[in-house]
């Protein structure tokens, strides 16, 4: 089985754009876990620029396009270091993949993406992959994570999509506002109903929103590939969701598919 995790900045940092070291741990080992249990597994991480922010003591995530990507090519380094040093505890090779919106249009190099990705799945690499935001521009990028996982998915012809958040999963009103809120355990079809839960805004740190997760649910259901959203702060909650126990909001591919 072939699955793609994304995490969200909210799950990797703290409050002050630094590093959650304890939960990325936990995040690590599971997923380590996981592999060594036989699962194929790509990991799409934000926290480029949110890191980027707490290495250079900014007060807050900046708003113009060159100290954006300033702090991302600061919070990549610093990510990968970290990736690389606890995925190697548990003896896991990973690989580091930048991507911008072009390489998905562009037919020669979305080629060589997806000849690249199975080629580390078959020497039992696991790629970590993030939106290249120290080059990206309007004109070129994806956008959120969100929606770049949702493309990596199916470019890999993945069987699941995870998209771990700072919420449970999705629920019928916004539960910060709320209190009679429930959570909405699975989704058959993206009526317009569903898509009318979407909110705008997601962390401080972070792009995306249940806007987004929405829209990466419709890119992969459509393809074929079912996608789950639930919390990331308990990474352990993944060994529940393989179990086959009831976690977060899982979407179902679209029955009218073909």
């Amino acid at each position: 089985m072939r699955i793609v995790i994304k995490v969200g900045t909210s799950t990797l940092a703290h409050a002050t754009g630094h590093l959650n070291i304890r939960r990325v741990e936990q995040l690590c080992r599971v997923l380590s876990d996981l592999k060594n249990q036989g699962y194929e597994v790509i990991l799409v991480s934000s926290g480029a620029i949110g890191m980027g922010v707490g290495k250079l003591s900014l007060k807050e995530r900046p708003a113009d396009i060159p100290t954006k990507q300033a702090a991302a090519a600061v919070g990549q380094c610093e990510l990968m270091y970290t990736y690389d040093k606890l995925f190697a505890e548990y003896n896991h090779t990973v690989a580091q993949i930048l991507l911008t919106g072009s390489d998905f249009r562009h037919e020669d190099r979305y080629n060589n993406f997806q000849n690249t990705m199975r080629r580390l799945l078959e020497l039992d690499v696991l790629p970590i992959i993030n939106e290249n935001d120290t080059i990206a521009t309007e004109e070129i990028k994806v956008g959120d994570n969100d929606t770049l996982s949702a493309m990596v998915a199916v470019s890999v012809d993945a069987d699941l999509l995870i998209l771990l958040s700072d919420i449970d999963g999705l629920y019928t009103a916004d539960p910060h506002k709320d209190p009679n809120a429930t959570l909405i355990g699975t989704v058959e079809s993206l009526t317009s109903e569903i898509l009318a839960l979407a909110g705008d805004k997601g962390s401080a740190l972070g792009t995306g929103g249940m806007k987004t997760k929405l829209s990466a649910a419709q890119i992969c259901t459509e393809a074929g590939c079912e996608m789950v959203i639930m919390n990331g702060e308990n990474p352990n909650l993944l060994y529940d969701l393989f179990d086959g126990k009831a976690v977060g909001t899982r979407f179902l591919v679209s029955k009218e598919r073909g």
